[in-house]
């Protein structure tokens, strides 16, 4: 378990290195993290540190009694970590904690597709177009007659598609600008433009 960052997907764009190659990267930009709260084995059950990002005017009474002098945060997330000591509540953590070549999984939410059909969703094959055939895109049987007499639980059927939370493991980091809290990420990162994503060593 270690440490990560609070972040957002601006897009993707390419690098190009020195020998010629071109490399497609998504680019995230961190700005500096707060460590809001320690979460510690005694007290919480497990340790944890907590992190707020992005100023927010309102509060609800409750916040704003946990973050009491610190930044008024609008987006707080915690990461499990093994060791508390290198860090303390009001500390400020940013992107020189990565630096290129390092692997990283980055979590996010993918793009919502809405309702969609089983080729679609689950790459299911189309019935037949021709000889009478009136099931073209239809899913087909969906379980036995007489026994079991019903349909398992869990038939990938027709449903909502994407706006699920995804993790892509082991994204190598090509540069981490201090400058402008930007950090390039080679491929692609789950989720549309100015979308929230957790970023943390592999």
């Amino acid at each position: 378990m270690s440490i990560g960052l609070i972040g957002r997907k601006v897009g993707m764009t390419q690098v190009f290195q020195d020998d010629g190659t071109m490399i497609p990267v998504s680019v995230l930009v961190i700005q500096p993290n707060t460590v809001t709260r320690l979460r510690t084995a005694d007290r919480d059950g497990y340790t944890a540190i907590q992190l707020g990002v992005e100023p927010s005017r309102k509060l609800s009474k409750p916040e704003a009694g946990q973050l009491k002098e610190l930044p008024k945060v609008a987006v707080i997330r915690e990461f499990r970590v093994d060791d508390l000591e290198a860090y303390a509540v009001g500390q400020t953590l940013d992107v020189s904690l990565f630096e290129p070549g390092d692997l990283i999984d980055v979590t996010g939410t993918s793009k919502g597709k809405g309702f969609a059909g089983t080729i679609k969703r689950h790459n299911f094959h189309r019935g037949p177009k021709t000889h009478g055939s009136d099931h073209h895109r239809e899913p087909g049987s969906i379980g036995p007659g007489t026994t079991p007499g019903r349909v398992y639980r869990g038939s990938r059927m027709a449903g909502h598609m994407g706006d699920e939370r995804i993790t892509v493991k082991k994204m190598r980091v090509v540069r981490a600008d201090l400058d402008r809290n930007l950090l390039l990420v080679q491929g692609p990162v789950p989720g549309a433009p100015n979308a929230l994503v957790l970023v943390k060593k592999a």
